[in-house]
Formats: structure tokens, C-alpha cells, sequence
């Protein structure tokens, strides 16, 4: 099955401590994957941070929302175990309990009050913002941003004149290591009498070997023509590693001609192109640095 919401995973939680004796939050963990019968790989199933598996974080957060509701009580680090509102809420309480339904406990109303935004519009959050953890919602609201920013910087390139594409293709090749400075990579990328070819750049700040580039500010799909012709235009040269990059797509029958090939191809399309960019730092900067951080047990350990 599907890995649990964090809301649908606040009743097994209490559940998981129901005999009213003290638990570790690795068991609460463990028996919280085997009552949802969670496969192997979706116990190990990790967030798009990868520094925390989805069924841990989830359990996490359903620990820390029913503490705060009185459900639960942390007598030690690491440690859970179920409050007298907790037996209360397991005998009277829903089948599957919400953070809607934890807000009539006054201590939790204020620990999850509303944000400036919602209060000012009235508007209670929506339902699919509720399921995901606070983490989860972080990561959600950051991968929106970095997809708008990327059809933004997609579209600013297409509206480039072809000149300024082809600087910007080195500019993006110098930002990922390649290149070597600005002057060198500017004297080692030239243009060519060959159609297929619009330039050469190093492979490394010593020039060890080079890559051979084809910049196609297209809007149209690139087809296997195109990159018949850079292939051929590579064998000419002898060459032994080239990247063509546009800011349209590739057809399948493109992506086929680059594969199986003793001279190393790679397609970089519109969308893994602004991706780049944005990995880069190019044709944008950083807005705003939000640092989370949590809690250091080290620290609160004695001698």
C-alpha cells in the first residue's frame, strides 16, 4: 500500500502506545510500518532531501502534533508514551485523526496558529496542505518555486537572439567546471565552417580534451536529423565527446541516434537546460536564504 499521510498516522501512533508503558521512538516507528504493512522499499523510501525516510518523518511529526495536543507525553529523549487525553481520545475520538480535529485542544490550537495570510483572508487551509508535514510542505513550496523560476528563465532564453544563446551555453559550461576561466573558455570556443558544430570548449582548466557543442535556440522539436548531422560533424573532427543543448525537446527517434554510439552524445533539452541554469546561478541569484534547523541532543547530554 501507499505510505500513510502523517494525519492517518497519528491514531496507529497512539495505538502503538495504548498499554500505557513507555516506548522508544525506533519501535513507535517499526510498529507503525508493520500496522500500515509497508514493503521494504517503502520503509526506506526517502524524502527529496534524501536526509530522512517519508514513513520516519511522518511518524515524527504525528509524535510531535499529539505531544503538543497532550495526547502524548516525551518523558525522555526519544521516548513516547500515552497521556490520559490520549486514552480518551482513542475511546472517543475519530477513526482517523486530523490536525483539524487536534484544534479543539487549546494548547494545539496555539501552537499551529494560523499564518498572518490565512488569518487576514479567513481562509482555512486546504486539506492536501494539512496532510503533508511541515517538512513535506517546505519541500513542496521549494520545488514550486525552482519549477516558476525555470519557466521563467526558459522562456527569457527562447526570446535571446541566437548570439547571446550561444554565450550563455558557455557561461553554463564554465559554471559547471568546465572551460576553465572565462577568457580561456572564451578563446577555446570558436565558430566553425561546419553546420554541424557551433563550438569547442575545454573538458578541464588544462584542456586535457574537448567538447564539442550545438546550441539550438529552437522552439520546435529537434529530430534525428539534427543529430545525425552533429554526430557526423563530430566524426569529422575526431572527436570523441559532444553536448547538444536547445531549448525546445528532443524526438524519441533523436534520443535513439545518440545511444549505442562510440562518441559520447548528450542531449540537454529546454527543461533540463533551465534546470542547469538554476543549479548554476545563471540568469538568476538568491532572493531570500531561509536556514532550518533542529535540535542538537548532543549538546544536552551530561557528564
Amino acid at each position: 500500500m501507499a505510505i500513510p499521510d502523517f494525519q492517518s498516522v497519528m491514531r496507529p501512533v497512539l495505538l502503538a502506545v495504548s498499554n500505557g508503558e513507555t516506548l522508544s521512538l525506533g519501535s513507535l516507528r517499526e510498529n507503525v510500518s508493520s500496522f500500515f504493512q509497508l514493503s521494504d522499499a517503502e520503509r526506506h523510501e526517502r524524502l527529496p532531501s534524501g536526509k530522512q525516510t517519508v514513513i520516519n518523518n511522518r511518524v515524527g511529526w504525528a509524535r510531535t502534533y499529539l505531544n503538543k495536543a497532550g495526547l502524548l507525553h516525551i518523558p525522555a529523549r526519544g521516548m513516547v508514551q500515552i497521556t490520559e487525553r490520549g486514552l480518551e481520545a482513542l475511546q472517543t475520538g475519530p477513526e482517523r485523526i486530523t490536525v483539524a480535529w487536534l484544534k479543539r485542544y487549546p494548547e494545539f490550537a496555539s501552537f499551529h496558529a494560523a499564518k498572518p495570510s490565512e488569518s487576514r483572508s479567513g481562509a482555512e487551509p486546504e486539506e492536501s496542505q494539512e496532510e503533508a508535514t511541515p517538512d513535506e510542505q517546505l519541500t513542496n513550496a521549494y520545488q514550486e518555486l525552482m519549477q516558476s523560476l525555470a519557466d521563467e528563465l526558459l522562456i527569457q532564453v527562447r526570446a535571446a537572439t541566437p548570439t547571446f544563446f550561444e554565450q550563455l551555453v558557455v557561461d553554463l559550461m564554465i559554471a559547471m567546471g568546465y572551460g576553465g576561466s572565462r577568457k580561456e573558455a572564451g578563446n577555446a570556443t570558436q565558430a566553425t565552417n561546419d553546420d554541424g558544430i557551433d563550438g569547442i570548449i575545454k573538458e578541464d582548466k588544462l584542456g586535457l580534451d574537448v567538447i564539442y557543442l550545438q546550441a539550438k535556440r529552437w522552439t520546435n522539436t529537434v529530430h534525428r536529423p539534427e543529430i545525425d548531422k552533429f554526430i557526423g560533424a563530430l566524426t569529422r573532427q575526431r572527436a570523441r565527446k559532444g553536448v547538444f543543448i536547445t531549448t525546445s525537446d528532443f524526438s524519441a527517434g533523436a534520443r535513439e541516434a545518440a545511444l549505442g554510439l562510440d562518441i559520447k552524445v548528450v542531449l540537454v533539452d529546454g527543461i533540463e537546460l533551465a534546470r542547469l541554469m538554476v543549479e548554476n546561478n545563471i540568469g538568476c541569484g538568491i532572493k531570500q536564504v531561509y536556514e532550518v534547523k533542529q535540535i542538537d541532543t548532543d549538546y544536552f547530554l551530561e557528564d
